[in-house]
């Protein structure tokens, strides 16, 4: 009986390619997103995924996604791939500052209405794309609000990541004994849809003259999506949780030394208080 898997923002980029490598292994793949007629044709050209049309931008549409995946029952995968970086801010249709709405709120929502049927799928797995854009953070990041005072979208997207990375290694001390497994995984600098829309006005002054470097740093979709396709079906990790896997499938810690007590209790705190309020 095939495993039953979901990939959020599973239309383009790294969540197609690891959408595609999954039905390929014989999983039951529902792949999520916004278009419904691309999602839908994506979902068909793959041949054994199914297309659930949400906004993941918008809290209700992920509680309501959510609800709706877990009344279908048993869950044996959920990867979390939903992110982006944008180089203008803008707010998504709860007021909220896009970054840490779609880099965090969602796939943490997504992630808590679906704990039950992951518990009943076990063992199972939870992966969350991280991102190196935490490596642009140039001091302990402050959770007061949602976003900080100077927007500049690789450090603000960044600094949601990190929020989420906290969360997944908690997430995964939660779950120990489960059966869930949780990882994270970075799948290193793509090129993606989201990032052909990126100017060098994402990066803090700083680093705008290594623009065309980082330009330079982007593999193709297929080749980033490994460390994904790895975390969610690789043997090896069988049996073990709260690993982080950078670009070339290895356990790394390069993106969590800025996880502190006080980072997790504090973005902890900050989105509590924003779910409670977008409720």
């Amino acid at each position: 009986m095939a495993q039953n898997a979901v990939v959020t923002a599973g239309t383009r980029g790294i969540g197609a390619e690891v959408a595609k490598e999954l039905v390929r292994r014989g999983y039951a793949v529902t792949i999520v997103g916004r278009d419904a007629e691309h999602g839908a044709e994506v979902a068909r050209r793959m041949g054994g995924a199914r297309f659930v049309q949400a906004d993941l931008s918008v809290l209700a549409e992920v509680r309501a996604l959510g609800e709706r995946l877990a009344a279908e029952g048993p869950l044996q995968l959920l990867v979390n791939n939903v992110g982006g970086m944008w180089s203008e801010r803008w707010e998504t249709a709860d007021g909220i500052e896009a970054s840490f709405a779609v880099n965090h709120l969602s796939p943490t929502v997504l992630t808590e209405t679906l704990l039950d049927a992951l518990r009943a799928g076990g063992p199972s797995r939870i992966v969350d794309v991280t991102s190196s854009s935490i490596g642009t953070l140039t001091g302990p990041p402050v959770y007061d609000d949602v976003e900080p005072d100077e927007y500049y979208g690789m450090a603000v997207s960044g600094r949601a990541k990190l929020a989420h990375l906290a969360y997944n290694l908690d997430l995964a001390d939660r779950l120990r004994g489960t059966g869930v497994s949780v990882f994270a995984a970075d799948p290193g600098a793509a090129a993606t849809p989201n990032a052909a829309a990126m100017t060098p006005e994402i990066l803090p002054p700083a680093l705008r003259p290594h623009w065309q470097q980082i330009l330079e740093m982007q593999r193709p979709a297929a080749e980033a999506a490994r460390s994904v396709v790895f975390a969610a079906t690789d043997p090896s990790l069988a049996d073990r949780t709260g690993i982080v896997l950078d670009p070339e499938c290895r356990p790394s810690d390069a993106l969590t030394g800025g996880i502190t007590p006080d980072v997790l209790a504090t973005s902890q705190a900050l989105t509590e208080r924003v779910l409670t309020v977008s409720r």
